[in-house]
């Protein structure tokens, strides 16, 4: 049986190690959970393992908003206190405040 723990959480603003951009996690899969032609697209030298926590992210960076699925190895925490201007926060979460994004609403 496989069993993992994210190291983020839902609201929480991350940044990618590699590429230039930051997000909110709206959601985590606790292990790859997107299609293999997603998986095989990314270079092999730089393809991570399946077997790890991927994160869903309303993402943004200097010339655009979207949507990314990122593993956690190459997430790290943003503590710049900056908020993130995505379009679709107020969609999911309330207000930045401390740092973080509360949910708008109760997941089940």
């Amino acid at each position: 049986m496989y069993k993992t723990h994210a190291k983020y959480h839902i609201g929480q603003i991350v940044r990618h190690r590699k590429h230039p951009f930051r997000g909110v996690i709206f959601d985590v899969d606790a292990m790859f959970s997107n299609t293999q032609e997603w998986y095989d697209a990314i270079p092999e030298e730089s393809r991570p393992s399946k077997e790890q926590p991927f994160y869903h992210l309303l993402a943004e960076n200097d010339d655009s908003y979207y949507v990314a699925y990122v593993s956690e190895q190459n997430l790290m925490a943003d503590y710049s206190g900056e908020p993130v201007e995505h379009p679709d926060l107020p969609d999911l979460f309330g207000d930045f405040t401390d740092g973080r994004y509360p949910l708008q609403f109760h997941l089940n």
